[in-house]
């Protein structure tokens, strides 16, 4: 990106006429994105330049030994310590050099060799502490301290990758399948890279999922934190495996054509001192900002100082490395509405484009995120970028030249919180249809969403998930397929409905978290002492779904022939569905997207036996059910029948189109099958 070309006005204002107003405080954005980019980077073309922290800093082998450099612009003295010199103090002092680096030689008679554990003793002022390098690769956990320690990697065979080509392929519209590693397992114990890859991996490709999305990733300390108070921003979790692993996991995903995104958390770092970035250099101000504004109110975490160059050096250099060392094809931005707002969103409802552009807009945050994403966009131009931003904020899904951040998608938060509040407030018999239709489809112009109906925030302990809602007690007495109830009846209807309805009509991609796409039971609770150290909820019971006898298998035959469909015909590709008919008292709804139409009867016992479907927006010709709810092999009656060939016709104060059977509580997509 040639920074010169960024001239205002932007296109972001046109795009979205509302924003007029605000021309101003999107040019002052803009030209502090300017600033900041030419400070860090000069008049260069490309960032990839810069974010080399990776190759300078940390462990790298040379023709004689190695050399150790750190940024530690605080620290009186910085030494070597690890079990190459049998923990001595005083051996291996580091030199300082420019710019707070610090620096030591070491010739092949030292004796460091890959995969010895290593530490930094630092002194500042009266005071020596140990600290672990910041450019850590992989750390380990003493089992009786439980106290993180750096191990030197430097593998001295590179992994064997053979995702060359699948790497240059355009993505197409993602379908994601939230996992985390750890839990991904039947057992009560903690999942591995490999198990994943070899045992998960599958099935959600069985399932036509394009999209992997592996939370906790990053280095983190306390397993139940989710992987969201990260210590060591360059290594691989050491829960699951060997960095290697973690490749073998990714590498045989691109085999199966699987895209894979990290949960990347930049908005916020683990407080813990001595094993992540706290008070690393005996200084509060060396990674984040200070005083209050350098702690989470809500989450008791330091906040990054994002103005600062050698902390952008830091990020842009941790992107670029899980990109270029881990090959991965993107990331989910955690946490970005308590990035860009000083006030973290907290208690804010953001309605009105104001709230957007104040003094409580954090402009830092929102440079550094432009920042990542041409970074990320110029290391693999096919990469992917999701915002984790419940706030909307304008742009956020916009290209930076046009004034925008940058982001490809931004997850649509609204949605699952609609159902869950339409789930619990409102009975069935007074769900508002319109209301429906706006929640799944007002979105900023031009910017595009992941749409999801649960992912795993709605399945962790103290929340419920969808099937969980509405089944309550029966999910313990009512899975067997040969149990009916009303209760249950009803959970199964619209646990396929929602998932399709979202799936269809909620965004340009879509989410799930894994298990969810089954009803699987329960909440995730992580161990921890309240639940005496306890794995029972803290894994997927893929035994269930696996049952033959369980209901479990029918809602996750029809997620994998929803997400087939979705997948083969490119439903997503469309950026819009077109409403047909919105019906609120006989709660139907009907649209087009793409080439396909789509039919949902929300009625809990009112069935339209001659339901005209409009067709003027796919054309004339003969149409045929492709998918429906009501499917036998989805725990349906088979009241719609898929062999019937439907064929337009033109009536008078109707329009082109033919009449379907709809039962209550079902949804259906067609496709035309010829003229």
């Amino acid at each position: 990106m040639e920074i010169n070309k960024l001239e205002a006005p932007y296109a972001i204002t046109t795009i979205d006429p509302w924003l007029a107003p605000h021309a101003g405080d999107i040019e002052l954005r803009m030209n502090r994105f300017k600033e900041k980019r030419r400070q860090i980077a000069g008049d260069s073309r490309t960032l990839s330049d810069f974010a080399n922290g990776a190759l300078f800093f940390g462990f790298h082998r040379t023709r004689n030994g190695w050399v150790f450099r750190e940024w530690m612009p605080g620290a009186d003295e910085v030494r070597l310590i690890g079990d190459f010199n049998q923990w001595n103090r005083e051996s291996h002092p580091l030199e300082r050099t420019e710019n707070g680096v610090w620096e030591i030689i070491l010739s092949g008679r030292n004796g460091l060799r890959h995969g010895q554990h290593v530490k930094l003793w630092v002194r500042k002022g009266g005071n020596w502490f140990e600290r672990l390098p910041a450019y850590s690769l992989k750390v380990s956990m003493n089992e009786d301290t439980h106290v993180l320690c750096t191990q030197v990697w430097a593998p001295e065979e590179a992994f064997p990758w053979t995702d060359e080509e699948f790497m240059k392929q355009r993505p197409a519209a993602p379908l994601i399948y939230e996992a985390h590693v750890g839990m991904a397992q039947d057992k009560e114990g903690i999942g591995t890279y490999r198990e994943f890859a070899d045992g998960i991996l599958p099935r959600i490709r069985k399932l036509g999922y394009n999209t992997v999305q592996l939370m906790a990733i990053q280095e983190h300390p306390y397993y139940g934190s989710f992987g969201y108070q990260v210590t060591n921003f360059f290594a691989a979790a050491h829960w699951y495996g060997e960095p290697d692993e973690l490749k073998y996991l990714v590498n045989k995903a691109h085999e199966m054509g699987i895209r894979v995104l990290l949960d990347v958390v930049h908005s916020h770092a683990c407080p813990n001192v001595g094993e992540g970035l706290q008070l690393q250099d005996g200084t509060d101000d060396q990674y984040f900002l200070t005083g209050e504004r350098g702690w989470h109110p809500a989450w008791g975490t330091r906040l990054f100082n994002y103005d600062r160059p050698e902390v952008l050096h830091f990020l842009l250099s941790n992107l670029k490395y899980w990109q270029t060392e881990y090959h991965f094809d993107g990331f989910r931005f955690d946490g970005v509405t308590s990035m860009i707002y000083h006030d973290h969103g907290l208690g804010s409802a953001f309605t009105n484009y104001d709230m957007y552009f104040n003094m409580n807009t954090d402009l830092e945050a929102l440079n550094y995120l432009q920042l990542a994403n041409e970074l990320i966009h110029e290391v693999n131009p096919n990469a992917l970028t999701v915002a984790e931003d419940m706030s909307g904020m304008p742009g956020m899904c916009l290209p930076i030249e046009e004034g925008g951040i940058g982001f490809d998608y931004r997850l649509a938060m609204g949605e699952p919180d609609y159902w869950i509040k339409l789930l619990k407030d409102t009975r069935d018999e007074d769900w508002n249809m319109h209301a429906l239709w706006h929640e799944m489809t007002t979105r900023r112009p031009q910017e595009k969403v992941i749409g999801y109906c649960e992912s795993h925030d709605q399945a962790l302990v103290g929340d419920k998930t969808i099937l969980f809602r509405m089944a309550d007690a029966e999910m313990y007495t009512g899975m067997m397929k040969d149990y009916h109830s009303i209760t249950m009846d009803r959970a199964i209807e619209l646990h396929k409905i929602i998932r399709l309805y979202t799936m269809s009509l909620g965004g340009n991609g879509y989410l799930t978290f894994m298990g969810n796409e089954f009803g699987h039971p329960e909440w995730i609770d992580f161990p921890r002492e309240g639940n005496g150290w306890s794995y029972k909820y803290c894994r997927r019971q893929w035994s269930l779904v696996d049952n033959k006898n369980l209901k479990y298998e029918w809602l996750n035959n029809f997620d994998e022939a929803m997400i087939t469909l979705a997948r083969d015909r490119k439903v997503l590709d469309d950026p819009f569905a077109v409403s047909l008919w919105i019906d609120p008292d006989r709660k139907i709804i009907s649209f087009s997207r793409g080439k396909l139409l789509f039919v949902f009867n929300f009625h809990s016992s009112y069935s339209e036996t001659q339901f005209f479907l409009h067709t003027h927006t796919v054309g004339e010709g003969r149409y045929r059910v492709v998918l429906s709810t009501d499917e036998p092999r989805f725990g349906g009656s088979g009241l719609i029948d898929h062999s019937v060939v439907y064929s337009t016709e033109y009536q008078e104060g109707k329009g082109l189109g033919f009449e379907v059977y709809s039962p209550c509580r079902t949804a259906m997509v067609l496709e035309r099958i010829g003229e």
